[in-house]
C-alpha cells in the first residue's frame, strides 16, 4: 500500500514483479490543452498512475505534467499504448522512440499494443519487438488491450510471453468472466477501461443508487470499489478536481457479497466500445 497525499492506494503485483496502482487517471479524449491541468490535479490529489496512449494525442502533455509536479519519475506509473497503424516489428519500435520523445522519459512503466487489429496480422510481431523493448529496460512492464482469449494465446504460444496487463472495456454491463478467467490462469493483471461504462445509465441504475445510498457514497465509487474488489485495475476519467478526488476515495469502505453479487447479475454484455475481434 502507497499513501500519497493522505488518501491510501491498494497496489497489485504484475507477473513481471513490478507493482500497478489499482486505481488511475485516464486521459482518453482529454484535449491536449486540458491534459496538463487534469494531469497536475490527478498528482496532486494522489493518483500515481497516469494512463495516456499515441492515439490520445496528449503523450507530451502529460510527460510536462509529471515534470512541472515535482514528483520525482519513479513515483508515477505512465502507461502508454501504441497504436494499429504503427504495429509491425520495426514500426512498433519506431513508435516507441516518438512516444518516449513526446513524454519526455528514457523509459516507461507499461508499454501496451492498443489493440489486436487481426485483419492486419501483426500484433504476434508487434509483441515481439515489445518483448525486446522491454529486455532493454525501456518499457519497465509490457502489456496489451482489447486482446480476446484467442489472441492472448497465439503470443503467449509463440513467444512465451505473458502480457503484464490486458487493459479492456470493462464495467458492470460488460463484465467479461470468460476473459478474466483466463487471465486469472496465467497471472495477467485485468485494467478496466470505460470502468464507469458511458453515458450515465449504469450510474443510474437502481441496484447501483441503492447500494450507493446504503454505503453513503457516490454511485462512480461503488463501482470503483466493485472493481477494486474483483481485483481489477481501473482508470476512470474526469478533467473535475471534485471527481477526480471522489473517483479515488474508494479503498475506506467495503462492499458485502450480496453487494457484489447484485452488481454481477447486471451484466448484459454490453459493449460501449468496439469489437476486438473486427476493429482495426
Amino acid at each position: 500500500m502507497t499513501n500519497l497525499n493522505a488518501i491510501t492506494i491498494s497496489s497489485l503485483e504484475l507477473n513481471d514483479g513490478r507493482h500497478i496502482p489499482q486505481l488511475g487517471f485516464g486521459v482518453f479524449q482529454v484535449p491536449a490543452d486540458e491534459t496538463v491541468g487534469a494531469v497536475d490535479q490527478a498528482l496532486q490529489t494522489g493518483y500515481s498512475l497516469i494512463d495516456t496512449a499515441a492515439m490520445y494525442e496528449n503523450e507530451t502533455e502529460v510527460g510536462a505534467a509529471i515534470a512541472q509536479s515535482g514528483l520525482d519519475r519513479s513515483e508515477v506509473f505512465v502507461t502508454t499504448k501504441l497504436w494499429n497503424d504503427d504495429q509491425g516489428r520495426d514500426t512498433a519500435r519506431r513508435a516507441f522512440e516518438r512516444s518516449l520523445e513526446r513524454l519526455g522519459f528514457d523509459y516507461v512503466d507499461l508499454y501496451l499494443i492498443h489493440w489486436p487489429a487481426p485483419a492486419q496480422d501483426r500484433f504476434l510481431e508487434t509483441w515481439e519487438t515489445l518483448s525486446e523493448l522491454h529486455a532493454e529496460g525501456r518499457a519497465r512492464s509490457i502489456g496489451v488491450s482489447n486482446f480476446l482469449v484467442d489472441h492472448l494465446e497465439r503470443i503467449i504460444d509463440a513467444t512465451g510471453v505473458v502480457p503484464a496487463v490486458n487493459q479492456v472495456e470493462l464495467h458492470p454491463l460488460l463484465q467479461q468472466p470468460e476473459l478474466r478467467r483466463f487471465h486469472s490462469r496465467h497471472g495477467i493483471v485485468t485494467e478496466a477501461w470505460s470502468p464507469l461504462a458511458k453515458g450515465g445509465r449504469l450510474l443510474e441504475d437502481p441496484v447501483i443508487t441503492e447500494i450507493a445510498d446504503a454505503a453513503g457514497r457516490s454511485p462512480a465509487q461503488v463501482v470503483l470499489r466493485w472493481h477494486t474488489r474483483l481485483g481489477n485495475v481501473a482508470i476512470p476519467k474526469s478533467v473535475t478536481p471534485s471527481r477526480i478526488e471522489e473517483n479515488l476515495r474508494v479503498f475506506d469502505f467495503e462492499l458485502d457479497p450480496e453487494q457484489m453479487a447484485a452488481i454481477e447479475a447486471l451484466d448484459r454484455g454490453e459493449r460501449t466500445g468496439p469489437d476486438p475481434a473486427t476493429f482495426g
